[in-house]
């Protein structure tokens, strides 16, 4: 089951994506969007983790340029739309919409109030910026395009944080993977996976370099993940 909700902000209000499970209570999984708005590959994303007995909650970033963005990784056309996209993206706004997210997540009629966040290529560098600034109770990154730019940010992290990471990411390069390594490994609620050979969204639905082994891998992972700290951690609360 899914439907929209509206978001409000100072700004105005978004749209998100909610998928249900089929029973609640049940913790809730905000999921931020490829550079390609919330699209089949994001949408199938929530309706997995719903089937895991999360409430999947996917905002529209990109609505102060652009509602309702739908693309694929299927044409140029489409790639370059992405990209003047994200070049056109102000991060911090877009930390501001997460926040509202997060706290409607949380709030939402069968939830918890436990929530974490995941997200992919710009939205697993932005799941890495609110896990160092929003406080999700944990937090999962899929090759986040320009973490290394922000390591810094780990001196705040105050989550359990998972990454994940391709070893023939074309974003992400030998060198930018190592400083994000370098960074964390003083850090015990960061864990760090890399996938050699895989490219740069390997686990996209559907995706041009989608990889069935690598991506069954990390899910697994992640699943584990969110159980430990959104579950498990709900039941010995």
């Amino acid at each position: 089951m899914n439907e929209r909700i509206a978001i409000a902000t100072p700004d105005g209000s978004f749209s998100a994506y909610v998928a249900l499970p089929a029973a609640t209570p049940a913790p809730s999984i905000v999921v931020l969007q490829e550079i390609f708005g919330i699209n089949a590959d994001l949408r199938e994303t929530c309706e997995r983790l719903a089937a895991q007995g999360y409430i999947a909650v996917c905002p529209d970033l990109f609505w102060r340029l652009e509602p309702n963005v739908e693309l694929s990784d299927k044409s140029d056309a489409e790639w370059k739309k992405a990209m003047a996209l994200r070049k056109a993206f102000d991060v911090d706004k877009g930390m501001d919409d997460i926040a509202a997210t997060l706290a409607a997540a949380r709030a939402l009629p069968g939830a918890t109030g436990k929530a974490g966040v995941m997200g992919f290529c710009m939205g697993g560098l932005l799941t890495f910026l609110t896990a160092t600034r929003a406080r999700p109770d944990c937090a999962v990154a899929y090759y986040g395009g320009g973490t290394e730019k922000h390591v810094d940010a780990f001196k705040t992290l105050a989550c359990p944080l998972m990454m994940h990471l391709g070893e023939a990411d074309e974003y992400i390069s030998a060198d930018a993977r190592a400083t994000i390594i370098k960074a964390a490994e003083d850090k015990p609620l960061v864990q760090i996976f890399t996938y050699p050979g895989q490219n740069h969204a390997f686990a996209r639905w559907n995706g041009v370099h989608f990889d069935a082994q690598a991506a069954a891998q990390a899910n697994e992972r992640t699943r584990a993940f969110f159980a430990q700290h959104l579950k498990e951690a709900t039941r010995t609360a």
